[in-house]
């Protein structure tokens, strides 16, 4: 009996092993795994990668020239400015994608133009990742 308790504990936690997927970056150390599987991404929409994503993308620049980028930062502007924050929070994640889309600074909220907000997910997770990049600001 105890052996059978014993296999039907190691198989469950087995399966419940399998079927929780966790998010590939739980920390800003973890965003060059981005990188480093980038063709899991590529030909895919953004979301799949945002999805990946656990720390909170605070500000995002969508660049509208070709080629057509978004540069999304782990720090509020505030503290971009002021050079504030944990080092590691100072990548930045730059993601290529297919098609152009839409960011004009004029159409966004007033003091709030580089906030990345669940709304930009929807507006723009289709589009088609085609490139991921990583810079992270020297140390100082």
């Amino acid at each position: 009996m105890k052996n059978i308790l014993k296999t039907f504990a190691i198989l469950l936690l087995l399966i419940s092993s399998y079927s929780c997927k966790s998010q590939m970056v739980q920390t800003t150390k973890d965003i060059y795994k981005l990188k480093e599987n980038e063709q899991q991404f590529v030909n895919k929409p953004l979301k799949d990668l945002l999805k990946e994503i656990k720390p909170e993308i605070k500000t995002a620049t969508g660049i509208i020239d070709n080629p057509f980028f978004f540069s999304f930062k782990f720090r509020t502007l505030e503290q971009q400015n002021k050079n504030l924050g944990n080092y590691d929070d100072r990548v930045a994640l730059y993601v290529y994608v297919k098609e152009p889309f839409d960011w004009s600074y004029e159409k966004r909220p007033k003091g709030n133009e580089l906030k990345w907000t669940k709304e930009e997910i929807e507006k723009y997770g289709n589009l088609t990742v085609i490139r991921i990049k990583v810079a992270n600001q020297p140390k100082e």
